[in-house]
């Protein structure tokens, strides 16, 4: 969890002090103001960690930190200090922000977290969102997404020069032409006695569960939030009931797998095949929710009744539920949709982020309109990463 206000409290304090020109002095001073505890190089507490490196420029190219170090505080904001003669520099170095691992990293393997990554490691801009303190709330609800173990595989493939994994998908002209047609698919959609059904389907699950979902909404660990959520609407009834106990018990969650599929509930009609995310977004937190991955997306919209739906379900400060079934080309939605290029391994188009304020949007103030042209460019796009 990101805290607005203590981190913005340590990057006056330290931009205050540029031109201390000697991490040994500011280190301690920062440790002191912020009740850190330091472990080996790494200074740490409830809401951030920090590593302190000093060069002649912002640009450097020292070791920062052992991947299997990092692993530990990869769960808050771990920021790198710069120490330069005139200026002190932060950046986000949490995993979803390295390139790759420079240091020792030949033996790195899944399942053999080995090497070190050095300043020049560190992205500096994300997907064209500057790594610095301005963006660090962004930046930090964008890494949120991504567990530690999706991290290793993309560092591992973009370390070690090994197989990419996944696969690319392909279109014939035939596919490209129902995924374009796939807009027009989604506008009939909305406007059908079909869209009422499935919208009324999902609502229906929403209020069996609605008191179990706003207890998971507390749930820390976004990634854990979603994916409950998610069970709580769409699993059997057995499983179901299981989660709702736990949470009503406050005992410990069974592991949940999540299965690698585009939506997360599916339903066919005589002339539809829906599949829909559910996103879930909690008010008084900040997030940038996950998207999907577009080679499925692509091979999913290439079937000749495709359409491809969002579920937002927000859970306010008040404990209400609200919730919106909307088209991926909604234009508010689709307004807020980023493609994630850098993250995506080397035989994949990328994966895609929703903007926390399109989805509250979507909820509190919804236009329904699909925009024809924004939407055949946003194809365009998909297919040109």
């Amino acid at each position: 969890m990101y805290h607005k206000e203590v981190i913005e409290q340590l990057v006056k304090f330290i931009s205050e002090r540029d031109g201390i020109a000697d991490k040994s002095r500011l280190a301690p001073q920062v440790q002191q103001s912020f009740c850190l505890v330091k472990e080996r190089s790494v200074f740490y507490g409830k809401w951030f960690a920090i590593r302190f490196c000093s060069a002649a420029s912002k640009n450097f190219s020292n070791t920062v930190l052992s991947l299997s170090a990092l692993h530990k505080y990869d769960h808050i904001p771990f920021i790198v200090c710069l120490v330069t003669p005139e200026k002190n520099y932060l950046l986000l170095a949490n995993t979803t922000f390295l390139k790759k691992i420079s240091h020792s990293s030949q033996e790195l393997r899944r399942d053999n977290i080995k090497g070190s990554f050095n300043g020049s490691d560190i992205i500096r801009r994300f997907e064209g969102v500057q790594n610095s303190p301005p963006n660090f709330e962004f930046l930090f609800s964008s890494h949120e997404n991504y567990t530690f173990e999706e991290n290793l595989d993309r560092l591992v493939e973009a370390t070690g020069n090994i197989a990419p994994t996944g696969s690319r998908f392909t279109p014939s002209e035939a596919q490209i032409e129902c995924i374009r047609q796939s807009v027009g698919r989604a506008d009939s959609f909305l406007h059908s006695e079909e869209y009422g059904i499935l919208d009324k389907d999902l609502n229906d699950r929403v209020h069996s569960v609605e008191s179990e979902i706003i207890i998971a909404a507390f749930i820390d660990n976004v990634n854990l939030r979603g994916r409950i959520i998610e069970y709580l609407i769409t699993a059997d009834d057995d499983l179901k009931a299981v989660l709702m106990r736990c949470l009503q018990t406050r005992k410990p969650l069974p592991e949940i797998f999540t299965a690698d599929k585009l939506g997360d509930y599916e339903r066919e009609f005589d002339s539809y095949l829906t599949a829909t995310d559910i996103k879930t977004k909690v008010l008084f937190l900040s997030s940038n929710p996950k998207g999907y991955n577009i080679d499925k997306l692509l091979s999913f919209l290439a079937e000749d009744k495709s359409v491809y739906l969002i579920y937002v379900v927000t859970i306010d400060e008040h404990k209400t539920v609200q919730t919106r079934l909307c088209s991926m080309f909604n234009r508010q939605l689709l307004s807020g949709t980023r493609i994630i290029r850098h993250w995506a391994g080397r035989n994949s188009r990328g994966v895609t982020q929703y903007d926390g304020k399109a989805l509250e949007a979507i909820v509190e103030d919804f236009d329904s309109g699909i925009d024809y042209i924004a939407a055949q460019d946003f194809i365009s796009e998909c297919f040109c990463t």
